[in-house]
């Protein structure tokens, strides 16, 4: 994994942002939600359709320390990814994302410029546009230099040609030399 992949990997783990259910009912309700029947979660867990239906209706509050983890585990393994699913949802949407990084950064400009690379300690919030279009990447399995070229396009029109405003003549930002890149959407 690259840089970009492993700003993103790092900022999920830390959006943990709401606790599974704790409940017993509350995960079999889960669990039923995710696998459509009673029957799904009984061959997941290893019991019958009938103990996860009396798990679900309270009739039974206490299954077995084997049975009670593998209810946690499948919980577990199913609840993170919908927390990071809708986590991305809105900074694509809505928000946008910031990134900070100190990096090498060159561009084509109009002659008579100095437009050698040099680096810069910069934080820029993107518009949701770019955020889409790095999380759109990195599902369809992009290369890290392929989502460091969707932040170098929202580099280039926020902040060097700020929205437009000047430094029209820049066509390429790249950059390189990595020292450090966070995101936070």
């Amino acid at each position: 994994m690259g840089e970009t992949d492993d700003a993103i990997e790092r900022t999920d783990r830390e959006a943990f942002t709401k606790n599974p259910p704790k409940t017993l009912k509350g995960q079999i309700g889960f669990l039923l939600k995710q696998l459509g029947s009673a029957k799904a979660v009984a061959l997941e867990l290893g019991v019958t359709a009938d103990s996860v239906n009396r798990y679900r209706r309270g009739a039974r509050k206490h299954p077995r320390a084997d049975v009670a983890a593998k209810i946690d585990d499948a919980v577990r393994q199913r609840w993170q990814p919908l927390v990071r699913k809708r986590r991305r949802k809105q900074p694509a949407a809505t928000r946008g994302i910031t990134v900070e990084t100190r990096a090498r950064f060159g561009c084509s400009a109009a002659i008579g410029t100095t437009d050698d690379g040099r680096f810069r300690r910069l934080t820029v919030h993107l518009p949701p546009a770019y955020a889409q279009r790095l999380f759109d990447a990195r599902n369809t399995g992009a290369t890290d230099q392929q989502m460091r070229q969707i932040i170098a396009e929202g580099f280039k029109e926020v902040y060097f040609q700020d929205g437009g405003s000047r430094a029209m003549g820049l066509s390429d930002v790249e950059i390189n030399d990595i020292d450090y890149l966070d995101l936070d959407y």
